[in-house]
Parts: structure tokens; C-alpha cells; sequence
């Protein structure tokens, strides 16, 4: 484990010092996190322009939601030995038409085998988003998010689809309230499973 340790922290030290994609607007800034002994792995899109800034993953109100569909703290969230976040797209890609472009291929091209390759122990993938869904699920995928994320339970137990979180989403989630009511109570167990941690509290309703 310990050699695992010193070849995945040298070949983290290589994505972050990538420059494949110099042409990008904000220039490359790869944001990954991971340690040889995470058992989740959480795979989105591409970092936006908050998270660019601060290199920090999920750093962002759809990182609020997200854990808050995970109950975690941010203390456990950014917690590298239990949980790696590793999107489809390491830097922020652009801003497109209907909102940021999509994660640049060079990053799975690139590193994602050898990534997965230094992250032994991941027993949970979290697949946010269509284009996570495409790259692990390939024609196991429906033709729409939502009915990949409807039948969520066929990829179980080492993928669990899901929405993105971002704001962007709100009428989605609106419009598919089972999402909250079925997919989140098990994602909740896995989570406590894997990472061992106690349920936050619920805020107390107010008389």
C-alpha cells in the first residue's frame, strides 16, 4: 500500500502539472483529489469558474447540494483518504451557449485508466451527470439521464447515477421528486457504509 501511496502521489503530481489544454480560457488548472485508500469516488463534469479559482472540488452551491443528498460534512467530503473526486474534465472548460462547455477528452484519454489504476480500494462510484454516465455505463446507459437515473439500482453496487446538483437543475428535481425519496436514503447508507460516518443531525422544526 505504501508504494501504491508513492506512485499515485507522483502521478497526481503529473495531472496537476498537465498542459494539454493550453488554449483554454482561464488557462489549465487540473483539480483532482485522491489518496490509495478512498473507497467512494465521486465523478462529475468539469470544475467551474468558482472551483478554477479556488481549486478547491465542488467548492460551489452545487457542491452544497451534493452533500447534502451525501449528509456529510464539508470536513468529510474533502477528506482524501475516504473519498476521491476525480471529474471527466480536470480544468474548467469554457462557457458555451446554455452554460459551461462540456468536460474536454483529453483527461480520460490521458489519465483516467491510470488513475483508476492507483485507486484500489473504491467500492462506490458516484457517476454525476450525463457524460460520467456515458464513459463507466457505455450501452448500458438509457437514452436519457433520467431514465438512467431511474433505474439506478441495475448499476449498484459499484455505480450509483445521479443529476447534477447545479441550481440549473432545479425544475428536474422538481419534476422528479423520486429522486429525493428513493435514490437519496440509499446513497445516505452507502456513504455512512463506506466512510463510516455518524448521520448529521436534522435541524429541529420550529414550533
Amino acid at each position: 500500500m505504501v508504494k501504491k501511496a508513492q506512485n499515485l502521489h507522483k502521478l497526481l503530481a503529473e495531472v496537476r502539472a498537465c498542459r494539454a489544454c493550453a488554449d483554454l480560457p482561464l488557462g489549465p488548472r487540473p483539480i483532482v483529489r485522491a489518496s490509495a485508500t478512498a473507497r467512494l469516488l465521486i465523478v462529475g463534469q468539469a470544475p467551474g469558474t468558482r472551483v478554477h479559482h479556488t481549486g478547491l472540488s465542488w467548492n460551489d452551491p452545487s457542491g452544497d447540494r451534493l452533500r447534502a443528498w451525501m449528509n456529510v460534512d464539508r470536513d468529510t467530503f474533502y477528506d482524501e483518504a475516504r473519498v476521491a473526486v476525480i471529474p471527466m474534465g480536470f480544468c474548467y472548460p469554457g462557457k458555451g451557449k446554455g452554460g459551461d462547455l462540456p468536460p474536454r477528452p483529453e483527461c480520460a484519454e490521458l489519465w483516467r485508466e491510470r488513475l483508476h489504476n492507483a485507486l484500489p480500494q473504491i467500492e462506490l462510484t458516484l457517476l454525476i451527470g450525463q457524460y460520467a454516465q456515458r464513459y463507466y455505463l457505455g450501452e448500458r446507459q438509457y437514452g436519457s439521464l433520467t431514465e438512467t437515473v431511474r433505474h439506478w439500482r441495475e448499476y449498484l453496487p459499484h455505480y450509483l447515477p445521479l443529476p447534477h446538483p447545479s441550481p440549473r437543475n432545479l425544475l428536474w428535481l422538481k419534476r422528479n421528486p423520486w429522486l429525493e425519496r428513493e435514490v437519496v436514503p440509499v446513497l445516505r447508507a452507502e456513504i455512512q457504509r463506506l466512510l463510516a460516518v455518524p448521520q448529521l443531525a436534522r435541524p429541529k422544526r420550529k414550533s
